[in-house]
């Protein structure tokens, strides 16, 4: 199973919905609260390409992007090969 990082803050409901869908697959992940963690928001802006919203999501090396971003791969089918050949 592959590296995957997520950055989120306190109280974000597509935070929590995109941990959910994570751990229902059973995938461990690095969270990184970008509100307790001094100078995660801008490492996130600089991996992201400048995104700032969260959770901004990444899967290796790979940006997934957001919540919805990463729930339309796992309707889309491509989530499980992202996870596996990253």
């Amino acid at each position: 199973m592959s590296d995957v990082t997520i950055y989120t803050s306190m109280f974000c409901g597509f935070c929590f919905r995109a941990k959910q869908l994570l751990e229902k697959k059973g995938v461990q992940f690095n969270e990184i609260d970008v509100g307790s963690t001094p100078g995660a928001r801008q490492e996130m802006m600089e991996r992201a390409g400048g995104a700032h919203t969260v959770p901004q999501i990444f899967i290796g090396d790979t940006h997934v992007g957001g919540c919805d971003d990463l729930f339309e791969l796992d309707y889309d089918g491509k989530l499980d090969a992202m996870l596996e050949a990253a």
